[in-house]
């Protein structure tokens, strides 16, 4: 069956509105493992989902006309719009759609201030989803927009995301992501190993079926 390209979006380069600020997109390679496991799992639970977009480190301009009001979260995920290739999100040109989740992973450059930033830029923009996952500790915070303020949420092992439908574990050494079906967020070199399991195993069950 032949797949439909998703609707492009991209745009010519406007030196207005960059699209990077030079910065690299991780620090460490935790601090990337986790970004591409949340892009990259997000990506694909809902890649059936034509007005879902799922991106990774891109630039958000909330304001026309005002360049210098900016941030670029580690991952992001808006419901509403096409998917398709950005420079950065212009809201302006989204519909006027904020990004409604976003993804934190600390890494040790992260300073208190910087971070506190963060989290005013998405209270007052409309973030409705905020998660700032620090790896070195294990430790997990949510935001949760109540009554239009970023609410934190008290209890976050086990919490299920309204909008993504997805449970956080923190029992064990390092956080879990489950998918809504229960199956794990994996790297892809689990994805990998899981499909050359399965690959195997079919292939021993042929030929047990072949030589009975």
């Amino acid at each position: 069956m032949n797949i439909p390209l998703p609707p492009t979006t991209w745009l010519p380069y406007d030196p207005t509105y960059p699209d990077s600020d030079g910065k690299p997109m991780a620090e460490n390679t935790v601090q990337l493992r986790w970004i591409t496991v949340l892009y990259g799992n997000l990506a694909a639970l809902f890649r059936a989902a034509a007005n879902v977009f799922v991106a990774a480190d891109l630039f958000w301009y909330p304001v026309r006309g005002h360049s210098e009001i900016k941030t670029a979260p580690d991952v992001l995920w808006v419901r509403g719009r096409p998917k398709g290739d950005r420079r950065s999100w212009r809201q302006w040109l989204e519909a006027n759609i904020p990004l409604q989740v976003v993804f934190e992973i600390l890494s040790p450059g992260n300073s208190d201030a910087e971070m506190r930033g963060k989290f005013d830029f998405y209270e007052r923009y409309g973030v409705l989803e905020y998660y700032l996952y620090d790896p070195d500790a294990d430790l997990l915070k949510v935001w949760r927009r109540v009554r239009g303020r970023l609410r934190a949420v008290r209890k976050t092992d086990g919490w299920v995301s309204p909008l993504l439908g997805i449970r956080f574990d923190l029992s064990g050494p390092e956080m879990v992501v489950y998918r809504p079906d229960g199956q794990p967020f994996l790297t892809f070199e689990e994805l990998q190993a899981q499909m050359e399991q399965e690959r195997a195993e079919k292939e021993q069950e042929r030929a047990e079926k072949e030589q009975e």
